[in-house]
């Protein structure tokens, strides 16, 4: 099966919609409507370094989609990237999706001139820790998360 990827496309939206609510369900949460205008605003606003890679196969329909973005690293005094969210359709894992967004992302950061590119994962994503352990580096920074008001 033939994998290619591009940037979200403003046409996009419905299947765009469909992804990143399976993407909210894999990890339990809820998706309003307003959140999805939200992110959408920001992969297409002028004022946000937001980006959406999307993976597509030969009938033209999306099978995953990668939001990231600029982040500021204090430490270099410059911009890295930092990966949000990744997601892959259930019937679409394991045709090459992952492999090409990746390979894509690499390619954007590079045109950016990040030196690197991070994310996180949930403890218990075991397939997607998987897969990023054949093409990234674990990092020995472990996450917190505090909740204000």
């Amino acid at each position: 099966m033939t994998i290619t990827t591009r940037m979200l496309q403003p046409e996009d939206r419905q299947q765009w919609e469909q992804l990143y609510r399976g993407y909210a369900e894999f990890y339990g949460m809820s998706m309003a409507h307003e959140t999805l205008d939200q992110v959408w605003q920001w992969i297409f606003g002028e004022e946000q370094q937001f980006f959406c890679l999307v993976a597509v196969n030969a009938e033209q329909t999306l099978t995953g989609l990668m939001h990231y973005r600029a982040m500021q690293s204090p430490l270099r005094g410059g911009w890295v990237g930092f990966l949000d969210d990744l997601f892959v359709t259930p019937d679409a894992r394991g045709n090459g999706s992952v492999d090409a967004l990746f390979r894509a992302l690499e390619q954007s950061a590079a045109d950016h001139g990040w030196p690197f590119v991070r994310w996180i994962t949930a403890e218990d994503n075991y397939r997607g820790q998987a897969a990023y352990d054949k093409i990234a580096d674990r990092t020995r920074w472990v996450t917190y998360q505090m909740q204000t008001g």
